[in-house]
């Protein structure tokens, strides 16, 4: 286990090396920082000094390894937007996104286990055949379109949501959230439904593919032949090994949700890092736009790197539990 832990990390400490030097290499191609940062009047050789006083005559790889040293010491760069240094920038937007990002994670793994789990039971009902049909809206629609909906299904045709912005939050020490307040938790529900709709609807057909597969199982067989109860099979062999794969999907959808946001964002005006990037690359700030991507980058590593720990205990319980049902048999 050691040795997994140890070559994993080696290999997040690869990808995020790898991740920063392809940001640096793109935002060459994203446009002129300097000109969003002068006046029309700027002269030439005014707009040269700031440039090698922002470092940004230097090429690629040396913008990317002068980025690395200050990062070692902590120093992830100012913003050429609002001169703020970045990391309290982005830290000051790193609440709404994970609140927004948890509570569709939420959304969408709760609700698609549940619906997934039951069209798997009963394929064959007319709830099912219907849920089946609506997950079908989930995977097709873009979710610009499914939010734009929402906002004139919910705050136009029924002024019951608020269609944009956060609501009121509560500030405890540099953390904010919208959970403590009626408004910020009226507020999350379109957003959040938006984001993890699609989610939930991948998890919702995968957990009925995998329940119906593992129905058919001999293990399942026995059990059932050793005269256990239907919840007993369904929920305690059954649903147990359907979650097996559920859980390395879920946990690459809660990154993706994490990266993600920025669509959401954008529709709802919602203030977190995602409308902090599209920002960023409105006025081609690197600073800001190179540390997102790291961020997420770290983000993924860390998800990808529980997730496969999970999926090792998973097996081994799932392996366990064949052996025991089989020998008990």
């Amino acid at each position: 286990m050691i040795g997994f832990l140890l070559r994993r990390m080696l290999q997040s400490f690869a990808v995020l090396l790898a991740v920063a030097f392809v940001a640096f290499a793109m935002f060459n191609f994203v446009g002129d920082p300097v000109a969003g940062m002068v006046g029309p009047d700027t002269s030439i050789a005014e707009r040269e000094v700031l440039r090698e006083r922002l470092g940004l005559n230097r090429s690629s790889v040396g913008q990317y390894l002068a980025y690395l040293g200050n990062v070692a010491q902590g120093d992830f760069g100012r913003s050429y937007r609002t001169a703020e240094p970045v990391a309290r920038l982005i830290l000051s937007r790193v609440p709404a996104s994970v609140e927004l990002s948890l509570v569709g994670a939420l959304f969408a793994f709760t609700v698609g286990v549940l619906a997934g789990v039951y069209c798997g039971l009963h394929p064959r009902r007319w709830l099912a055949r219907i849920i089946m049909a609506v997950s079908l809206v989930g995977v097709s629609l873009p979710t610009f379109l499914i939010g734009i909906l929402l906002i004139v299904a919910f705050s136009v045709a029924l002024p019951w949501l608020p269609s944009f912005g956060r609501g009121a939050v509560v500030e405890l020490g540099w953390w904010n959230t919208g959970f403590l307040t009626w408004s910020g938790l009226k507020s999350l529900i379109l957003p959040s439904v938006t984001l993890g709709l699609f989610q939930m609807a991948l998890i919702m057909r995968l957990v009925r593919a995998e329940m119906l597969e593992v129905l058919r199982t001999d293990y399942i067989r026995f059990a059932r032949a050793r005269g256990l109860s239907d919840r007993a099979v369904h929920f305690r062999h059954a649903l147990k090994n359907t979650l097996v794969p559920v859980i390395t999907v879920a946990g690459l959808q809660l990154g993706a949700l994490i990266a993600f946001t920025i669509v959401t964002e954008t529709v709802f005006a919602w203030p977190g890092i995602g409308q902090l990037f599209v920002q960023s690359v409105q006025s081609a700030d690197i600073p800001v736009m190179a540390s997102y991507l790291v961020m997420v980058g770290l983000i993924f590593v860390l998800i990808n790197l529980v997730v496969d720990l999970l999926y090792f205990r998973s097996e081994e319980h799932t392996s366990e539990l064949q052996s025991h049902v089989r020998i008990s048999y």
